[in-house]
């Protein structure tokens, strides 16, 4: 998560693609290992994370490499617009709901930590800003936020802000652009990942997994998949060897499910040595296969229509369903188990397909009003109302401090 679905704005000359249903499927199975993580009932489902983020730097390539051989550049304001357009409605609308409801019925503790962590949601930096809080993700018993899992959302927004950038310098130096992409892309995957293992304190590994520049690695094997050299060459694998590829694509999805079932975020110390780039690497493979051959097996599995559309709300899903976790604990609603589980996803999905239909699409595709001069005033009131609800919304007083007891 991002849980992004990166997809073009419908408004684009570029929007001109093959739909591929299979990569649907593969976000309605990542929300849905988070989802399971979230409630308890899968340790490794946070790997469902990873999926995204390598399903984003895919996508977000595939994007400007075919914007590159149209136009032989990359227009960032016209990219830029595409991504508020789509991550910026439901965004703000989850934040405003969501801020409102925990002023309204939260614990003090709960009211503080949403009001604080607001702002740096808003400036997509949310991610370092728990890091310099000191905030474990995996301790799920400690004190809870309910914008704690917009972690994930803020590495992408800051790869979205960063690889536009490379690509179009990259574009600017004339022909052979694909093949530099995907040089750059390499190497610094390559980098990150060694980051990662210099970096990792194995008795709190979240510095590592919530940090840019360590899980920088999934989101650019996601962008090597998507260049032209490896494009063809599964192409080719996919043409040449159609039962060498079906191997292939089926033993990355029992990798991908292997570590799913065996991983654990803190007791898996090898995860981070290499662990996480090798989930990286299968997912990389699975849907560079899926791209090039979607009549395959796994691709028709992942087309399933339930799988598809889950993965259609998936980026609501994401950011509805660790708020709805905080506040509707199984001591607020007597509830445990597995009931409990059915009614945090039944109330996330539907938020999710609310969502998803009366704001994201709409605003997506036939607000025509939500772009050029229009859109960035609509973008600009939106930022100041945000502003204005951390500023506005009281906070409680912070418990005193007894200081006879602490002598």
């Amino acid at each position: 998560m991002t849980p992004d679905s990166p997809g073009t704005d419908a408004r684009s000359p570029l929007a001109r693609r093959r739909h591929l249903a299979a990569l649907d499927g593969l976000r309605g199975v990542a929300i849905i290992g988070v989802l399971l993580f979230h409630t308890g009932d899968l340790d490794g489902g946070f790997l469902g994370v990873d999926l995204f983020f390598v399903l984003s730097g895919y996508l977000i390539t595939d994007l400007l490499l075919r914007e590159v051989e149209v136009t032989g550049r990359v227009s960032l304001v016209s990219f830029w617009g595409r991504r508020l357009r789509r991550l910026l409605p439901a965004l703000a609308l989850m934040l405003f709901c969501v801020t409102i409801v925990v002023w309204c019925v939260g614990p003090p503790q709960l009211v503080r930590t949403t009001l604080a962590d607001g702002p740096w949601v808003q400036l997509n930096l949310v991610n370092w800003h728990l890091l310099a809080e000191s905030a474990g993700y995996w301790d799920r018993f400690g004190s809870e936020r309910v914008f704690e899992h917009l972690w994930s959302i803020a590495v992408e927004e800051q790869f979205y802000l960063v690889w536009p950038l490379l690509v179009a310098l990259i574009a600017s130096r004339g022909a052979r652009t694909g093949e530099r992409v995907a040089w750059f892309a390499g190497a610094i995957s390559v980098v990150s990942v060694m980051w990662m293992a210099v970096l990792v304190d194995p008795a709190d590994p979240t510095r590592v997994y919530t940090g840019t520049d360590t899980r920088a690695f999934a989101l650019l094997l996601g962008a090597l998949v998507a260049t032209p050299r490896v494009r063809d060459l599964l192409g080719r694998a996919v043409a040449h060897a159609p039962r060498a590829a079906t191997a292939a694509t089926v033993s990355a999805s029992a990798v991908i499910g292997v570590l799913w079932l065996l991983s654990d975020g803190t007791a898996s110390r090898w995860l981070y040595p290499g662990g996480l780039f090798a989930h990286a690497l299968a997912c990389a493979l699975l849907i560079g296969l899926c791209a090039r051959s979607p009549e395959g097996p796994v691709a028709r599995v992942l087309a399933w229509e339930p799988l598809r559309g889950t993965g259609t709300v998936s980026y609501s899903l994401y950011l509805w369903h660790w708020p709805v976790i905080v506040l509707l604990t199984p001591e607020a609603t007597g509830l445990s188990g597995v009931w409990w589980t059915a009614l945090v996803c039944t109330v996330s999905i539907g938020l999710a397909v609310l969502s998803t239909h009366l704001v994201e699409n709409p605003l997506r595709f036939r607000a025509s009003w939500a772009t050029g001069r229009h859109g960035a005033l609509a973008f600009a009131a939106v930022m100041v109302a945000l502003a204005l609800l951390w500023i506005v919304v009281p906070a409680p007083t912070p418990p005193p401090v007894d200081v006879t007891a602490l002598e």
